[in-house]
């Protein structure tokens, strides 16, 4: 089933989720999730963009390198982030029509629980990094926009207001 996103504006997304204590509440989800990235031509998708309060978001197997297919990660953490900045242009199923260069680090050292409730560590860099810290970021009421200059970010300011209007 195709889950409604939500857009900036919504109140969900701009909670910090709180990590889960059952991973297993979230195996039913996750299907949708996918299905739900995918149908919107999403590389990445958090639970609260799909207006679940779950602390856990999905990743398309095309932001990899190693050939896993989709993955999920459960109650994400980064452990540590490189020095190496990297630009690059993101875009947001939830911010739709706004695409702006955005800098992070280009590898970080994760923690986090899979589907099969395993403790995981992992390095990633470049693309997987990138969705990695920005589906991270939605976890924790961040959006994008919110990494961009005051100056750039002024520029949007009125395409900004129009998503959050429509929310109201």
């Amino acid at each position: 089933m195709i889950l409604p996103i939500r857009i900036y504006g919504d109140p969900l997304l701009r909670k910090t989720l709180h990590p889960l204590e059952d991973w297993s509440l979230v195996i039913p989800y996750i299907p949708d999730m996918i299905a739900t990235m995918y149908d919107d031509d999403g590389i990445g998708l958090s639970a609260n963009q799909a207006g679940l309060p779950h602390r856990f978001f999905v990743i398309g197997e095309s932001a990899f390198k190693d050939g896993r297919g989709d993955s999920v990660f459960i109650n994400p953490e980064i452990l540590e982030s490189s020095e190496e900045i990297w630009e690059y242009e993101e875009g947001c199923l939830s911010v739709p029509g706004i695409r702006e260069t955005v800098l992070r680090p280009r590898e970080i050292r994760v923690r986090y629980v899979s589907e099969k409730g395993e403790a995981r560590e992992e390095v990633f860099t470049d693309l997987a990094a990138r969705v990695f810290q920005h589906e991270l970021d939605h976890l924790n009421g961040i959006f994008f926009v919110d990494r961009i200059s005051p100056l750039r970010r002024s520029r949007l300011r009125k395409q900004l207001k129009r998503l959050e209007e429509s929310q109201s």
